[in-house]
């Protein structure tokens, strides 16, 4: 069996939550028995930020609850979405009065659970609005799904909206905001392993040596095809130049980068991985004007990483440099 630090699987993220919320008491509440991470001071006067999915994928979300970012994070069960009253929970305990933005990766039960929590919100008063995270580039141009997955570009909403809003934003500009770089970042992962769930015996896949799984997705999906191995300069080049070429990127653009670590991924693996997007898309000619690395929207233990860039238009960056104190990114 593949071994894990936990007590029994089944109690596997309720408890990583409670060790969360022990390890930084000064920033997090966790409500076991309404299933959501709540700032341990709420904030007042403010539009609210709810975010949520399946854990597994830590430090997202509740990692990036705080000064700066969310208010509320709902997590599920491991891949699992949060049921709908959770979320209808967290979405009214966001609110301090100016409504809530509800920011949701596109997966099916993520999205069907939180159209319904806002509705049932909307009875009781509280505004929301909706920003669908769709960046997955892999699963771009499916016809027979719900469209391009949400992956690590929601680290760039949930930080771009959260500053907006501590700043005294209204409802609907953070969520047209949030929208914005959405609909603007894209994504690209790759993974040499994948990641194995508490208690089971085999990973959600099996690579051949030699082989790499190109366009793989946070919940242990396949990828679209399989690359060969190769040093770290040749694998970042098949991440950033699709991503590059999807976004229309040319000589003298500027973007924020995110360089992710998909679980099991070690961050000296990072850093040089880091290297190589800042050397290919200096190649290129576009400039890195922010950049991040390490491991923020994580598949279990998957080996890989996944490459994001948002075009860095000049209006987000005061936002992307807005000060942010959570368990997972402070500055």
């Amino acid at each position: 069996m593949h071994r894990h630090i936990v007590n029994r699987p089944e109690h596997a993220a309720e408890e990583a939550l409670e060790g969360l919320a022990l390890t930084h008491p000064q920033l997090l509440a966790y409500d076991r028995e309404a299933g959501i991470v709540t700032r341990a001071r709420p904030a007042r006067d403010k539009v609210g930020l709810v975010s949520g999915g399946g854990s597994g994928h830590e430090p997202l979300h509740a990692g990036f609850v705080g000064a700066g970012m969310l208010d509320v994070a709902v997590p599920g069960a491991l891949f699992a979405s949060p049921t709908a009253l959770q979320v209808h929970t967290g979405t009214v305990a966001a609110d301090s009065g100016r409504g809530v933005v509800q920011i949701v990766k596109n997966y099916t039960g993520d999205v069907l659970n939180f159209r319904i929590a806002g509705e049932l919100a909307e009875d009781d008063a509280v505004k929301t609005e909706v920003v669908l995270v769709d960046d997955d580039l892999a699963t771009d141009g499916q016809d027979d799904g719900p469209g391009r997955r949400g992956t690590a570009a929601v680290l760039a909403v949930e930080k771009i909206c959260g500053a907006a809003a501590e700043a005294g934003v209204d409802l609907v500009e953070v969520a047209d905001l949030g929208r914005r770089v959405a609909r603007s970042a894209r994504t690209l992962s790759l993974a040499l392993t994948a990641g194995t769930h508490p208690g089971a015996d085999e990973p959600a896949f099996v690579l051949p040596d030699g082989e790499v799984e190109l366009g793989v997705g946070i919940h242990g999906e396949r990828g679209r095809g399989r690359i060969p191995f190769a040093d770290a300069d040749t694998l970042v080049a098949q991440l950033v130049d699709p991503v590059v070429a999807a976004l229309g990127l040319r000589r003298g653009s500027a973007v924020i980068a995110i360089v992710n670590g998909l679980g099991g991924t070690s961050p000296l693996d990072l850093s040089v991985a880091a290297r190589s997007v800042h050397h290919r898309l200096g190649a290129l000619g576009v400039t890195i004007e922010r950049s991040l690395a390490g491991s923020y929207v994580t598949s279990l233990d998957m080996h890989g990483i996944s490459v994001t860039l948002l075009p860095a238009d000049a209006d987000l960056l005061p936002l992307w440099d807005a000060p942010v104190r959570t368990p997972a990114l402070t500055w």
